[in-house]
């Protein structure tokens, strides 16, 4: 995993503990640590001391990778995917032999990357040294992971697609060159924690509606369309108190900047918060307090966020961007409304702060949805699945 434990990797944490309430070994591996203000749950100091960070760049290690991958054809890859691609290689050159070294040390059987970016690069390169079998999940567009996808997926024993919209690109991105093995499971989250031990609340007339969003602090995540949202509810109005939680990937430095100038623009300062990176015991709580939830991104692959507010039983609204339409049906267990359009989101907002009935409907709709299709030990078993598959079609073989 790339930058472990950062402030959206609160589900691998979960599948790993599901791997390992099935009995499973699990060592954690990653690039490099996130920067500090991005380590925010309370599990990331555990998490730290379990994981072996391989992104440090070692002159001989690599010089030994690249003698031993010369033979094995690393050269035609590197002409055929590009520059970017043999930049990438020389990068983690040093990484992937610093894996080869630690797999044989510790006797592991199978490495699962969380990325395709220049994690899934370490594996595969290790893989061609003589390391052992590794497979990748795709979390979004393909464009965002960089060169040297044929490579990456060519050498993997099989893949996991979030959506099957990507599934369909990737088809036509990489064709010939998917894994045999191709699975469609959704990262999911931990149904029996996220839960209300009280029922849902809608709004009271007469009262705030406290709205919740929680992602980073990029602009494709549409707080921006959302504060304005907000405003242009108060000018109808309608009292709303909205908080967001999470933090620009510079910890502070980057887009949060223009978020907060937005903020005063629209004269929002009593009326939206920005939380920072919270850790997940955090975000629940806010989630249950919340009357409704909402995330205005412009692209979103599916949306861990939107899971973990339906488990809770908050009515959700998402926008109809990226495959966040195979997560939330609209008008059955959440609404969907199209991207930067904070005046349908406004909308949206209204008719469930205006309508206790339908809010309830979908606060039970969208938890029974997400316990049933959307639970973190689903993507644990079909990583296990995937790895016993290989290895009984290896023993077939032979």
């Amino acid at each position: 995993m790339p930058q472990f434990p950062g402030q959206t990797h609160i589900f691998y944490w979960r599948e790993l503990r599901a791997l390992e309430r099935m009995g499973h070994t699990v060592q954690l591996l990653s690039t490099r640590m996130p920067p500090l203000g991005l380590i925010s749950h309370d599990w990331s100091q555990a998490a730290i001391a379990r994981t072996v960070y391989l992104g440090q760049m070692r002159p001989v290690l690599a010089a030994q990778a690249m003698a031993a991958l010369l033979p094995r054809g690393i050269l035609g890859w590197i002409a055929r995917e590009g520059p970017g691609f043999g930049k990438d290689v020389a990068i983690t050159l040093s990484a992937a032999q610093a894996l080869k070294t630690l797999a044989a040390k510790r006797q592991l059987d199978h490495i699962h990357v969380h990325s395709c970016g220049r994690a899934a690069l370490i594996a595969a390169l290790c893989r061609k040294l003589g390391g052992p079998p590794y497979s990748l999940t795709l979390h979004g567009p393909l464009s965002d992971y960089g060169p040297g996808q044929r490579f990456k997926w060519s050498g993997a024993a099989f893949a996991t697609i979030i959506t099957h919209k990507l599934l369909q690109e990737m088809r036509d991105a990489l064709p010939g060159a998917l894994p045999a093995r191709v699975y469609v499971r959704p990262m999911g989250v931990d149904t029996d924690i996220l839960k209300r031990t009280t029922p849902y609340r809608a709004p009271e007339k007469g009262r705030p509606v406290q709205l919740f969003s929680c992602g980073r602090l990029n602009v494709v995540k549409g707080h921006q369309d959302l504060m304005s949202a907000v405003r242009q509810l108060l000018d109808q109005g309608v009292d709303v108190r909205l908080e967001i939680a999470g933090e620009d990937d510079a910890g502070g430095d980057g887009f949060r900047k223009e978020l907060e100038a937005h903020l005063r623009k629209l004269r929002l300062q009593d009326h939206v918060k920005l939380l920072g990176a919270i850790d997940a015991e955090a975000v629940k709580a806010k989630l249950l307090e919340s009357h409704v939830f909402a995330l205005a991104s412009w692209h979103e692959p599916l949306g861990v966020a939107y899971m973990e507010a339906m488990s809770c039983g908050v009515p959700t609204i998402g926008t109809d961007a990226g495959g966040v339409r195979e997560l939330i049906d609209d008008g059955r267990n959440g609404k969907l409304v199209p991207p930067k359009d904070p005046t349908s989101l406004a909308r949206a907002i209204k008719e469930l702060a205006q309508n206790p009935e339908s809010a309830a409907r979908l606060s039970a709709a969208g938890r029974a949805h997400v316990e049933e299709k959307f639970r973190a030990s689903l993507g644990a078993e079909t990583l296990v699945n995937g790895i016993l598959s290989g290895r009984d079609q290896a023993d077939s073989t032979a």
